[in-house]
């Protein structure tokens, strides 16, 4: 079992390194897209490169897992990139920043409502309140707080969201079925309720764009990296670590953007966001020690 865990660590670290650059790609693609196209094309691509990868069919669901599939795809998929993204236009992205990362406190207080199996200590708290210490100075540095009611609810709002989806595939990993099948099947609801929204935002159908190699290159990067690798990275650590302790590792994304845009971008870091790197890290640390009950650790294999 001590294997699991460490493939857990692994996946999710793999998972928040890529997801912490995607601000980049996103960046770039704005100037020949907008938000919904970019969510649409990355999830068909993630899709397809899935099927490629294990062209099989998910067979013998039933409706009560048919209908958590489509929740995961509307919430993980479809709900929360929209609410980001809408949040963004309202509010400072830093504000974004920091509020989606509260996704591991609502994670924690719903798996412990709907998920009986995991219950956090209270260093998981601390940890959270560290890292969200770390997380404000990391995204506000010397800026001026400036607060937004309509963006700053949606990001919350889409907090919220993405603690559900963590829920659902939590959920979704006890079905016993194959995590690239069940990641796929989700990917499929979440394009389909996608598809609504998409026409109301009046799309091009303009696909020479692609022929640009920096288009090409990066929407590449965010539907086979960002979506099709990171969506099952991520639903195999919920799988081994369960949906609290993988979700803290949300807490790093904010890190892994401070060192992407110093490494890419050349931008400086300042002291405060040093401070808060280390205050993120710390957190992170703190809700990962000793996390679960150890009547939950001995269920899992992982108590001495």
């Amino acid at each position: 079992m001590k294997g699991k865990s460490t493939a857990g660590h692994f996946s999710a670290l793999l998972t928040v390194i890529i997801w912490g650059t995607t601000f980049i790609s996103t960046k770039i693609l704005l100037a020949d897209f907008q938000p919904v196209e970019i969510l649409f094309f990355r999830f068909v691509m993630g899709s397809l490169a899935l099927l490629l990868v294990y062209p099989r069919r998910l067979k013998g669901t039933d409706r009560q897992q048919e209908l958590t599939f489509a929740a995961a795809g509307l919430c993980g998929i479809c709900l929360y990139y929209l609410l980001e993204n809408i949040a963004l236009t309202y509010t400072m992205a830093s504000n974004v920043g920091v509020i989606i990362s509260v996704a591991p406190f609502f994670t924690a207080i719903l798996s412990h409502l709907f998920l009986k199996g995991e219950k956090p200590r209270a260093s998981f708290f601390i940890g959270f309140a560290v890292a969200m210490a770390g997380i404000a100075l990391i995204s506000w540095g010397g800026s001026k707080l400036e607060l937004n009611p309509t963006g700053d609810l949606l990001a919350l709002l889409a907090a919220l969201i993405w603690a559900c989806y963590s829920v659902l595939t939590k959920k979704i990993s006890g079905y016993g079925y194959h995590t690239i099948l069940t990641t796929r099947r989700v990917f499929g609801y979440g394009i389909l309720f996608m598809l609504p929204t998409l026409f109301l935002f009046d799309p091009k159908l303009d696909l020479t764009r692609f022929a640009d190699p920096v288009v090409l290159s990066n929407i590449l990067f965010l539907g086979l990296g960002a979506s099709a690798l990171c969506f099952v990275t991520w639903n195999l650590a919920v799988k081994a670590l369960g949906a609290v302790k993988t979700s803290v590792y949300i807490y790093m994304v904010p890190v892994i953007t401070v060192v992407t845009s110093v490494a890419i971008l050349h931008e400086k870091i300042t002291a405060l966001a040093g401070v808060g790197t280390v205050l993120t890290l710390a957190g992170l640390f703190l809700s990962e020690s000793r996390l679960f009950l150890r009547k939950e650790a001995k269920q899992n294999g992982l108590a001495k």
